[in-house]
């Protein structure tokens, strides 16, 4: 079993998760939830990451 660093697993304040963009584990969540919506077959887990990455920054500069 690998150990993870404390710097992925330790959550991002608000401040830092607004100034920075979407944590990795909002985009994993929601890229997630396209493979789930699609019944977990087909599409492509690089374009969901993507996606969600891209959805989630828009989000993020809609509310600042």
């Amino acid at each position: 079993m690998t150990e993870r660093s404390d710097s992925l697993t330790a959550p991002a304040s608000a401040a830092t998760t607004a100034a920075s963009g979407p944590t990795l584990d909002e985009i994993a969540q929601l890229a997630y939830s396209y493979w789930e919506a699609r019944g977990y077959q087909g599409g492509s887990s690089e374009e969901d990451w993507l996606r969600a990455e891209e959805e989630l920054r828009a989000a993020l500069s809609i509310a600042n």
